[in-house]
């Protein structure tokens, strides 16, 4: 059915103020979608058109959604044309004329700004978000900058301390630059022992620097399970792999060692020698009494308690594991070789009895550094003995603070205190011989003493050049002086020793 001119320009009013109140609302969320422009035929020329392109809009919930179709359904119902003449379906034309079409599909929209505009933007955005002027680095905030950089400077430092645990780790492990070691110790594995046993073991008698490295080595070579029992002759300070490479084969049958045992060592620094060695017992023990010696034969008290000065010190061959009974016995028969009918005789010649006269040997021994200071020194003895004046030789009050604290050696400067120990060592106030040996002395010094220098000393003193000689005088006003000069040497090394500067 044609319609007038009026009603159509009716319609068309009520179509663009349909679309003006739909696009209002979107506007304010979504600026950068348009809505879309009627085709020309149905907008004339002076309809209003939104210049801002909408933007796309969401389907809003069913329960709210109220289709444009329905809306304008009440619109045409008002048409009095319409309403009287209703026109059969078969009639009614199916194609509508253009300028009646129904309100267009909506199509995607054109943006309104340039691209390059919207890429600007964009990175502007981006720089916003990750804390940078738009400008660029420069305009950075410095304190970002700074922890940058700190967490560099953290990241390197953690770095570098990685790798040199690293490198610390691996040449703990493979040690380049331990060699084979020095000296022998004697170590005995037992049954059943673990490598973290074995690892312990040879780290507590000096052989490695380390038990769990020594287990980690035997793990990374494949020798964990491989390393055996039994008595090994190893050195101190070894390394690894050599420690390893010694336990990996069955021990041998026997160890041959050689005992040293130096002059003028006492009982208990003799016995710490035969453990180290590897020799098996209690050498204090076994070194109390023998069938091969009475010391009573030499003169000694009958309450003597040890072979104390008769246990001869010399270089001995014996086998690992040996007992110490076997080595007290070695040297009880070198003595007797070495101390014989001649020495006897002389004791006799000096008014002394055999065992007196190996007591002074005793004290030559600890006293003399130089062999040429031996028979002096063991004439300065005789004449205070016969003079009777107390000996004053701190060798033997050093041998009974060693007694009295139980320990091999005592390597400290004597004390007031112990100057005036109450012991029958103490040759400062108890005039005589001292009540036995204070060591076992060597075939010089027992020599020394058969045969003292023809010289009126009764006082020495160390030189002050700190080579080993001693300083003889016969008077206490020289001695005084020789002792001053000594201890000035000291003073001016700081408290120390002096020492020497003359070549050897």
């Amino acid at each position: 059915m044609q319609r007038t001119a009026e009603e159509r320009e009716r319609d068309r009013e009520e179509r663009a103020h349909r679309r003006a109140g739909l696009a209002a609302k979107p506007l304010q969320d979504a600026p950068d979608v348009v809505v879309p422009v009627e085709s020309a035929r149905d907008t004339p020329e002076d309809s209003p058109t939104l210049q801002t392109p909408p933007p796309v809009i969401e389907e809003p919930p069913p329960v709210r959604e109220e289709p444009v179709e329905d809306r304008s359904e009440p619109v045409l119902a008002e048409e009095p044309a319409a309403q009287e003449e209703p026109a059969p379906r078969a009639e009614t034309p199916t194609v509508p004329v253009p300028a009646e079409d129904p309100p267009p599909i909506p199509l995607p929209s054109q943006p309104a700004r340039p691209a390059r505009r919207d890429a600007l933007l964009e990175q502007r955005r981006h720089r916003l978000r990750s804390g940078r002027s738009p400008v660029g680095r420069a305009s950075a905030s410095p304190d970002a900058g700074r922890r940058g950089l700190t967490r560099a400077r953290m990241g390197a430092l953690l770095a570098l301390a990685a790798a040199i645990a690293v490198a610390w780790f691996l040449l703990a492990l493979f040690q380049p630059f331990t060699g084979a070691g020095h000296g022998r110790v004697i170590v005995v594995i037992p049954k059943s022992s673990s490598a973290s046993k074995v690892g312990s073991i040879l780290a507590h008698d000096g052989v490695v620097s380390s038990g769990f490295f020594f287990d980690l080595r035997a793990l990374v070579e494949g020798k964990r399970g491989a390393l055996h029992s039994g008595r090994f002759l190893l050195a101190h300070d070894e390394s690894y792999a050599a420690a390893i490479a010694v336990l990996s084969k069955p021990p041998p049958v026997t160890i041959a060692v050689k005992v040293v045992i130096p002059e003028g060592e006492n009982r208990l620094q003799i016995a710490a020698l035969a453990a180290a060695d590897g020799l098996t017992g209690n050498y204090t023990a076994a070194s109390e009494r023998s069938s091969l010696l009475n010391p009573i034969t030499y003169g000694a008290p009958r309450d003597a308690s040890n072979l104390e000065g008769f246990l001869f010190p010399a270089t001995y061959d014996m086998e690992a594991g040996a007992p110490v009974s076997r080595l007290v016995a070695e040297q009880l028969i070198a003595f007797r070789e070495r101390f014989g009918v001649e020495e006897v005789r002389r004791a006799h010649e000096l008014h002394l009895t055999p065992y007196q006269l190996l007591t002074v040997a005793s004290m030559v021994e600890r006293e003399a550094q130089l062999p040429g200071d031996r028979p002096k020194i063991a004439a300065v003895i005789y004449n205070r003995l016969r003079l009777g004046m107390p000996l004053g030789i701190d060798a033997t009050i050093y041998y009974a603070v060693e007694l009295a604290e139980k320990i091999p050696t005592y390597t400290h400067e004597l004390t007031e205190a112990q100057l005036r120990i109450d012991s029958p060592y103490n040759t400062r106030i108890h005039r005589g011989l001292p009540p036995t040996p204070i060591s076992n002395p060597g075939a010089a010094s027992i020599q020394a003493a058969a045969h003292p220098a023809h010289v009126p000393y009764l006082y020495y003193v160390a030189g002050a050049d700190g080579c080993g000689e001693q300083v003889f005088s016969t008077n206490y006003a020289d001695f005084e002086r020789d002792a001053a000069a000594y201890d000035a040497a000291v003073k001016r090394n700081g408290g120390k020793p002096p020492v020497c500067k003359k070549q050897k």
